[in-house]
C-alpha cells in the first residue's frame, strides 16, 4: 500500500484487466503489469490498528457498538497523532466495504505463482476503472 508504505501477504482472488492481452484475463494468467484484485483483509485490519478506527462501513448499515479496549494514555496519544494526517480517498474506502482491492503486479511471477505488487490508488486507479468498464 504505497502511499501508508504497508505491506502484507494477501491472496489474489481474479485477475480483472491486461493491458496487452484479453486472453490473458480470460485464462487468469499472472504476468507482470497485470490489474488482479486481492482480499482486503490483512490491510483492513492493519489500518484499524495502526489508526484506531473502522474503515469500510457501508453507509446505511447499522454500526455494532463494541465496547472500548482498556488503553495506555501513551497509546492514546499516539492514536491521535496519527489522525491528524490521515486520509483515505473514497474509492478505497469502498473498495474495503466490499472486501476486494485492485492491485497491479510488478515482479514478474514464477512457476510458484507468487507475485509483488502494489495497491491502485488515486488516478492510476480511476485510469484502470476507466479501463475495465470499457471492456
Amino acid at each position: 500500500w504505497g502511499t501508508e508504505v504497508c505491506t502484507r501477504k494477501v491472496r489474489v482472488l481474479d485477475v480483472v484487466y491486461n493491458a496487452s492481452n484479453n486472453e490473458l484475463v480470460r485464462t487468469k494468467t499472472l504476468v507482470k503489469g497485470a490489474v488482479v484484485l486481492i482480499d482486503a483483509h490483512p490491510f483492513k485490519s492493519w489500518y484499524e490498528s495502526h489508526y484506531g478506527m473502522k474503515i469500510g462501513v457501508k453507509k446505511g448499515q447499522p454500526v455494532a457498538e463494541e465496547e472500548e479496549k482498556k488503553q495506555s494514555s501513551h497509546v492514546l496519544r499516539k492514536l491521535a497523532s496519527r489522525q491528524k494526517g490521515r486520509t483515505l480517498e473514497d474509492a478505497l474506502d469502498h473498495q474495503m466495504a466490499s472486501g476486494r482491492l485492485f492491485a497491479k503486479i510488478t515482479s514478474r511471477p514464477g512457476q510458484s505463482g507468487r507475485c509483488d505488487g502494489a495497491i491502485l490508488e488515486g488516478p492510476e486507479l480511476a485510469f484502470y476503472q476507466k479501463q475495465m468498464a470499457k471492456k
